[in-house]
């Protein structure tokens, strides 16, 4: 097929589907409450849509006044009868496929629902959406050209009780039209690889001399690949190796540590990032600008969203609203009800609201992933500003980094111990550390209340890892793959310690 002829069709349907994306721009309450209604009259008649009795909701209000918010524990017996092969318990179509979590490094496993419904009108849906967006946004693209280089970070599946599980990209993989390989590389027998250390040698071997025009994936494991890549290749930089190459789309892990480290080995100006935030319970948000942070909220993939504001967060107080209630740069976290048959499920991740019209997001981090022992409520997002910042004034580089709380004793005040890879460290970390002090302080100004005159917060603490200190720790914990990764801020010190211990 010619690419003429492929551009052609993209445009078309991307004519066809911006229709249906301006529709939920212009009326993005109608569309979510008629989502949710629609939602509930499909479930009425499975066991859970009969215990709370779904076909009597007939609004937003009432549905939160009967069904209790959950997390992966509260769902986890229910989840495991349906494992078991039993149907219509959740969701009335049978679930055939459950994703298995690897998004938190937590050693006990999560199985996520995936329904037909969620494949097709969540997961590939989005994967179409975000190539019209990409190409509405640069008409001159070659994307066709050439082939994907796809990273994911796939296990073979395992069947169990006619059910199948492993990880989401296998999941995707394993269902995708036989025609999807053909424009994708690595062959799906290589993607599909257990082993990660000789699957990152087999993808340099596949791909090195393919025509890639884009590349996707999960930031960390990309760059460890694209540095493979470019020792395989005694090349300087990834143009080198393929001239066609003109964007990466990312999620999973916050770009903002690595962007200076990709824009070394793609030095071209005109190279373009794209963001995605998707997880095993769904695809939520697509950046639709270029040169843009702000991820666009897609809300007619099957998903009804609602936002617990994180000041009440696990509270007594705590209580969701629904997106047309929410407000601009405010932290909320996430609730979601699906098109596989999760009710009000907290999904773990926080976000902030950019614009309200449209609704655009960007991810302020985890739940659970923050610093608030002493209220200083220390997020990612501040964290790894703070450190781009510093790194920029001392021209330093940074792998990977993990922080937890040092607590007090007795009289002794409490602190921040950070633990940081570093790929070019400070010449003076002592300045280093004076820098990013000051920095997290402009950012938060919890902190920098805590920090006043050392009044709770002693000045935070820095070590050095070793080279492939991080690595070698998921290594250990059987981890590595490219949806795993260390918590990079944690309110106890588990992860540090042991990271410390490998450290000696």
């Amino acid at each position: 097929m010619s690419i003429p002829l492929v551009n052609s069709i993209a445009s078309w349907f991307l004519k066809k589907r911006f229709h249906q994306i301006e529709l939920f721009l212009k009326y993005p309450n109608e569309v979510q409450e008629e989502l949710l209604l629609s939602l509930l009259d499909f479930a009425k008649n499975t066991e859970i849509g009969k215990e709370f009795d779904f076909a009597s909701i007939k609004n937003y209000r009432t549905f939160a006044e009967r069904v209790p918010i959950k997390n992966y524990t509260g769902w986890q017996s229910t989840i495991e009868r349906s494992r078991q092969g039993e149907n219509n318990i959740f969701w009335p179509t049978p679930i055939k496929w459950f994703a298995k979590s690897s998004g938190t490094t937590s050693a006990k496993s999560k199985f996520i629902p995936v329904s037909e419904e969620s494949l097709e009108d969540c997961h590939y849906a989005a994967s179409k959406d975000l190539l019209c967006m990409y190409l509405n946004n640069n008409e001159n693209s070659q994307l066709f050209t050439g082939k994907s280089l796809r990273l994911g970070g796939s296990k073979e599946l395992y069947k169990e009780n006619g059910t199948v599980f492993g990880d989401l990209s296998a999941i995707l993989i394993d269902n995708m039209p036989f025609w999807a390989e053909f424009s994708s590389t690595p062959s799906n027998k290589v993607s599909l690889m257990s082993d990660w250390e000789h699957k990152m040698q087999a993808i340099v071997d596949e791909t090195i001399n393919e025509n890639v025009t884009s590349l996707a994936g999960v930031p960390s494991w990309m760059l460890v690949l694209l540095n493979n890549v470019l020792e395989s290749s005694g090349k300087q930089n990834l143009h080198e190796v393929w001239p066609n190459l003109e964007v990466y789309f990312h999620g999973g892990v916050s770009f903002t540590p690595y962007k200076d480290q990709y824009k070394k080995i793609l030095p071209s100006k005109d190279f373009k990032y794209y963001e995605i935030y998707n997880a095993s319970e769904g695809f939520f948000a697509i950046q639709d600008q270029n040169n843009s942070s702000e991820l666009l909220l897609m809300l007619d993939y099957g998903i009804f969203y609602e936002f617990i504001p994180m000041e009440v967060y696990a509270t007594s107080e705590e209580k969701a609203i629904p997106l047309s209630q929410v407000q601009l740069n405010k932290n909320y976290a996430v609730i979601i009800t699906t098109n596989a048959g999760l009710w009000r499920y907290k999904i773990g991740d926080t976000v902030r609201f950019t614009s309200l019209n449209p609704y655009r997001i960007k991810i302020s981090g985890r739940t659970k992933h923050h610093i608030n022992v002493f209220g200083e409520e220390l997020i990612i997002e501040n964290a790894e500003n703070a450190l781009k910042k510093v790194c920029k004034r001392t021209k330093s580089e940074i792998v990977d980094f993990t922080a937890a709380p040092i607590f007090m004793k007795g009289k002794e005040k409490g602190a921040h111990e950070w633990l940081i890879e570093f790929k070019t460290p400070p010449k003076d970390l002592d300045y280093f550390n004076e820098l990013f002090d000051n920095a997290l302080k402009s950012l938060n100004s919890d902190y920098e209340a805590k920090r006043y005159n050392n009044i709770t917060l002693n000045k935070p603490k820095i070590n050095i890892a070793r080279t492939h200190l991080f690595h070698d720790w998921l290594k250990l914990n059987d981890k590595l793959g490219g949806q795993h990764k260390v918590p990079r801020l944690s309110n106890s010190r588990d992860y540090i310690e042991d990271l410390l211990k490998l450290n000696n």
